[in-house]
C-alpha cells in the first residue's frame, strides 16, 4: 500500500514506529530450521532479514479518514513505557511516532477515534503519555474502542504469557479519564466502519471493517503475523492465547476472503503491509502490488 490509499471515499495511511525481529523458532515454537529454510526465498529480504534469518514485523497505526472521522487503528509501543522483556520496547523517549503523525498531516488532537483490535503492548502504547508522573491520554478528544470482554479477561483472568503491565499504563488510564467505551467485538460506529470478532490471538481480538460506496477493507491487527501464516494457517504464534481458536479463525477468514477484493491490511506484514488473500490448494498466498507472499 502506498503511504495514502483511497477506499472509496476513505483513505488509508499508515503511521510507522519501527520494525521489530523475531527468532522465527522462538515466535512460531512449533516450526522447524527446515521448515524457515524452505520458506526464504519468498520471505527475505523484507519479512525475513536477510543476514541473520530474524523475522521483520513492522509495528504501525493505521490511520482511517472517513466523511465523518478520522480514526486511529492500534497505537503501537509507546514511550516511557515499562516492558523490560522487550529491550525495544523499554522506556523509549523517541519522537519517531508522532513524526508519522505529523507526517500524515495530524496532531495528536485531530484524532476522533482510537481503535484497538487487542491489548498487547504493540497495540495500546501509544494511548498515554507521561506527563507529570501520570499517565494521561495521548489524544485527547478521541474515543478509545475496547472490546469490554477482552478488559475484563485482562482484569480478572490473566494469563501466564504475559504481564498486565499494557492494561495498566494504557488501557486503564483512559476509563480513568472517561474516554473509552467499552463494546461488544461486533461493535459498529457507522455505515463506514464497523468490527467483527476474530478472537483466538487475544479473547476478544477483534478486526476493524471498512465500505465506501462498493470498496471494502479489513484491518486485521494480529489475527496473523507473517505472510508464512498464509502458506501455514496452522502455525501458532506463541503469544496467541487460545492456539486452537486462532486457527479455526484464521482459515476461516481466508476462506471467507480469499480470491475476493477485499482488501485485508496487515499489522505486521511487510510494508506496504495491505493486499488480497488469494487460494493455493489446502492453503493461501498474500499478494499485492509488490509481492506474491
Amino acid at each position: 500500500m502506498a503511504a495514502s490509499r483511497a477506499l472509496g471515499a476513505i483513505t488509508i495511511s499508515r503511521a510507522v514506529e519501527l520494525t521489530m525481529e523475531f527468532d522465527p523458532l522462538f515466535f512460531f515454537p512449533q516450526t522447524s530450521q527446515s521448515d524457515w529454510k524452505e520458506l526464504e526465498p519468498i520471505l527475505k529480504p523484507h519479512a525475513m532479514h536477510p543476514d541473520t534469518g530474524q523475522l521483520l514485523l513492522p509495528c504501525q497505526s493505521y490511520i482511517v479518514r472517513t466523511s465523518h472521522h478520522t480514526i486511529l487503528i492500534d497505537s503501537c509501543i509507546g514511550n516511557h513505557k515499562e516492558r523490560t522483556n522487550r529491550p525495544a520496547w523499554h522506556q523509549k523517549t523517541d519522537n519517531d511516532y508522532m513524526l508519522a503523525l505529523s507526517a500524515n498531516g495530524l496532531a495528536p488532537e485531530d484524532i476522533d477515534y482510537v481503535m484497538c483490535t487487542h491489548l498487547h503492548g504493540d497495540h495500546v502504547g501509544w494511548n498515554t503519555r507521561l506527563v507529570d508522573g501520570h499517565w494521561v491520554p495521548t489524544f485527547p478528544n478521541a474515543r478509545y474502542i475496547f472490546s469490554e470482554k477482552e478488559v475484563d479477561s485482562w482484569q480478572n483472568q490473566g494469563h501466564e504469557k504475559f504481564s498486565d503491565a499494557p492494561l495498566v499504563d494504557s488501557v486503564l488510564p483512559v476509563i480513568a479519564a472517561g474516554q473509552a467505551d467499552l463494546v461488544a467485538s461486533d461493535f459498529a460506529l457507522d455505515d463506514e466502519v464497523w468490527l467483527e470478532p476474530t478472537p483466538g490471538h487475544t479473547p476478544d481480538h477483534f478486526a476493524v471493517r471498512l465500505s465506501s460506496g462498493s470498496e471494502n477493507a479489513v484491518m486485521i491487527g494480529d489475527m496473523m503475523h507473517t505472510p508464512a501464516q498464509c502458506r501455514h494457517p496452522g502455525w501458532v504464534a506463541w503469544p496467541d492465547w487460545d492456539p486452537e481458536q486462532a486457527i479455526a479463525t484464521r482459515r476461516g477468514f481466508m476462506e471467507k476472503h480469499a480470491d475476493t477484493d477485499m482488501l485485508v491490511c496487515t499489522a505486521h506484514f511487510p510494508l506496504p503491509s495491505a493486499g488480497q488473500i488469494v487460494s493455493d490448494g489446502d492453503a493461501f498466498r498474500f499478494v499485492n502490488d509488490d509481492q506474491d507472499w
